[in-house]
């Protein structure tokens, strides 16, 4: 769990960066003063719990002290991350750096770009720690790799993998990240209402490959608490883009994240193949009606026969409509396993997507956003050691 540490005498500032921490796995301990201590121990010993590993340095404190004792805190604890908040200054770059200060912070920064800075600094922390041989107890595993997949298109995957995004983001905020692979006509950017200025083009090549703070930097932040990694602006970038690209771009997020959403194009391509090497989960949309059912038997039965079954698996009926002509058991009898999720057809669900707002974004009640938290609910915590009411077998869709 990250541990930040601000000294200020600044109370907006120190309320803008309780805004930026609030329901982000650490705590934020605030020292309110226009001094600093002679000494790293004399700011370690007010501390109880984890250890630090971000400091933030003002606003409000003489740049001479306040480049002393990072000084000291690069030389005797090389591990955290020490950030200097100060206004904009070329002249302060220099000595910041010679000081061992990481990294630079506006004081008026809005309270978003306050967060992604000490995700950053936390993020070269943690690296710094493995790199000194450290260990840090209870340091996270691998996250969970969610693929949401399907073998046809228009079953409303895209809107599904958002909603699983936005819906785990609630409980767990800025340790979640979603993918777009659906890389030549990837709508997730839509989705979410974003204009990213990186995507996964940058993501797969240059520093990003072998930096997973330089990756971490190309993610779009959403107001819901959660990063995205949207597919390329070129559909053609998809020809320079390989499957080992895909399982190391993963990788480094799962290393990173909570979760890692990743929204997969319609079939069984080279890199839907390659997410299925690192997915812990696969959520399978399909629609209610006959060519959608029998593409999810098949892809079901072509991964088993090539063993890349991901070890939990999450049948999603979309579009769920007594008046199509099929029921519930029609659709498990010919997937020959069963449904864990009904989504009814709705009126809300797409005028959602259309403006942007995921249905969990906005609070809806609507029954299909009763489903979505259930599919959520699935990929959460401990749902396997929790009592579950079963699907009603013998009723017709609704």
């Amino acid at each position: 769990m990250s541990r930040f540490v601000l000294i200020t005498s600044d109370t907006d500032f120190e309320r803008r960066v309780r805004q930026a921490t609030s329901g982000v796995h650490g705590s934020l301990h605030a020292i309110q003063a226009d001094y600093l201590p002679p000494g790293p121990d004399d700011v370690l010993r007010l501390l109880t719990g984890d250890p630090a590993e971000v400091l933030l340095l003002g606003p409000g404190l003489p740049f001479e002290d306040a480049f002393r004792l990072a000084s000291l805190f690069d030389l005797q604890y090389p591990e955290i991350s020490v950030v200097l908040v100060a206004a904009g200054d070329s002249e302060l770059a220099l000595p910041a750096m010679r000081a061992g200060i990481r990294d630079l912070l506006d004081p008026q920064s809005d309270v978003d770009t306050i967060r992604i800075l000490l995700e950053r600094a936390s993020l070269a922390s943690a690296g710094r720690r493995r790199g000194l041989g450290n260990s840090v107890e209870g340091q996270r595993q691998g996250g969970r790799v969610i693929a949401v997949m399907s073998p046809k298109g228009g079953v409303g995957k895209t809107t599904v993998a958002t909603n699983i995004a936005v819906g785990l983001a609630k409980s767990r905020p800025m340790a979640v990240v979603v993918v777009d692979l659906d890389l030549q006509f990837g709508d997730v950017a839509s989705g979410l209402m974003l204009a990213p200025e990186r995507t996964i083009s940058d993501g797969v090549t240059g520093a990003a490959v072998n930096d997973t703070m330089v990756l971490k930097s190309y993610l779009s932040v959403h107001p819901a608490g959660l990063y995205a990694l949207c597919a390329p602006h070129d559909p053609a970038d998809i020809d320079r883009i390989s499957g080992g690209d895909i399982t190391q771009l993963l990788s480094q997020l799962q290393s990173e994240f909570e979760y890692v959403v990743v929204d997969t194009a319609p079939g069984l391509g080279e890199h839907v193949l390659a997410t299925l090497e690192v997915a812990t989960d696969a959520v399978w949309v399909c629609g209610m009606d006959i060519p959608s059912i029998k593409g999810l038997r098949t892809g079901l039965r072509i991964l088993k026969e090539l063993d890349l079954l991901p070890q939990h698996r999450h049948v999603v009926l979309n579009f769920a409509d007594r008046r199509s002509g099929l029921s519930l058991q029609d659709v498990e009898a010919t997937i020959t396993c069963p449904v864990d999720v009904v989504l009814p057809r709705s009126r809300t669900v797409p005028y959602s997507t259309n403006k942007g707002v995921p249905l969990l974004q906005d609070g809806s009640k609507d029954q299909a956003a009763k489903g979505l938290h259930h599919l959520v609910d699935r990929l959460g915590p401990n749902w396997e050691a929790k009592p579950h009411k079963k699907l009603h077998r013998r009723a017709v869709v609704s």
